[in-house]
């Protein structure tokens, strides 16, 4: 049997098509870094230098998101890596055009992306003396803040990675107020942060007045998200990969879970028997392939699959391995 199938398609990871069969697994999510250069030199006010809230607020956003367990949220080891090899910048965390495109290049259903809106308060009888990071639970310079209240707004969206299209949307607003203590006053263990960054998940940080606030702005953001997933749509994907190795009826793939692949599923095993060039610029435009057989993955790590032969035979390193089942 001579299939013809486009050169591109040999070349990527993932290819997309919607299909009604995608509504039987979690809607697959990934979450960039918030940017919060809208309220930059209130964070720096607050903390005495640059800490990257946007980080702060994400990471405490994904860990409500797979603790409820709606979407299947993409590991931040993969995310980082996508964003390395595209050159993400920082000032492109709230672009649905860019975001759209790592959502391809993850093999997600959708990406949400955020902004930070409002991060500070208001402090009465405030006199600051001294800054950095060293306060013991009263704030920058430790005196003369006899109340603080904290306010922090956040927004989401949820983009759609084959449109950069904005799907759905939600917004968190946290406040906390307390006598006799900063922003940063509050937490019985809390002693400040190294390096510009501050743990947000630590229950030291959250028994803070600013943390008090943080959580609550993020707790209302993720129920939004959560009651939106009903616009995200869940795309299957097709994963392809080369044959890697071949021995007494073993295959190991260079794709694994990384890739979207999961122990059971079927892969259509094809050899590119002729490339069809352009007469004119000479690039392959087509390539025929044979059908060789069928595999179905056993074993899996991030980066491999190891299959066992399902049907046919003679198979080879290099053999082009497409999901069958999703």
């Amino acid at each position: 049997m001579r299939r013809w199938v486009p050169a591109c398609v040999i070349l990527l990871i993932f290819s997309f098509a919607v299909n009604a069969s995608a509504a039987d697994r979690k809607k697959r999510v990934a979450v960039l870094d918030f940017d919060y250069a809208t309220v930059h030199r209130d964070v720096a006010a607050l903390f005495g230098s640059d800490v990257d809230v946007g980080k702060g607020i994400t990471d405490l956003l994904v860990r409500n998101l797979v603790t409820d367990g709606t979407y299947s949220v993409i590991e931040r080891r993969a995310l980082d890596k996508i964003l390395a090899e595209q050159n993400f910048s920082t000032s492109d965390r709230a672009n649905p055009a860019s975001a759209a495109k790592i959502g391809k290049l993850l093999g997600v259903d959708a990406i949400i992306v955020g902004s930070i809106t409002q991060f500070g308060g208001e402090n009465k009888n405030t006199n600051i003396g001294g800054a950095g990071g060293g306060w013991g639970g009263f704030g920058i310079g430790g005196i003369g803040r006899k109340k603080g209240k904290a306010i922090v707004g956040i927004d989401a969206r949820i983009v759609s990675v084959d449109t950069g299209e904005i799907m759905g949307v939600a917004n968190g607003k946290g406040e906390s107020e307390r006598s006799s203590t900063s922003l940063l006053g509050g937490g019985s263990n809390w002693h400040g942060f190294g390096a510009g960054n501050v743990d947000f998940g630590s229950s030291n940080f959250q028994e803070t007045v600013i943390g008090e606030a943080v959580k609550k702005a993020v707790d209302n953001m993720t129920a939004g998200l959560i009651a939106a997933n009903t616009k995200v749509e869940a795309r299957t994907f097709q994963v392809e990969g080369l044959v890697a190795f071949v021995e007494s009826g073993k295959v190991v793939l260079n794709v694994g879970s990384q890739s979207g692949l999961k122990v059971g599923d079927q892969l259509q095993i094809e050899r590119v028997k002729q490339e069809i060039k352009d007469p004119a610029t000479g690039k392959v435009i087509r390539r025929m392939t044979d059908k060789i057989g069928t595999v179905q993955v056993s074993d899996i790590d991030a980066t491999s699959a190891e299959a066992k032969v399902v049907s046919g035979s003679g198979f080879k390193v290099g053999d082009v391995a497409k999901t069958t089942t999703q």
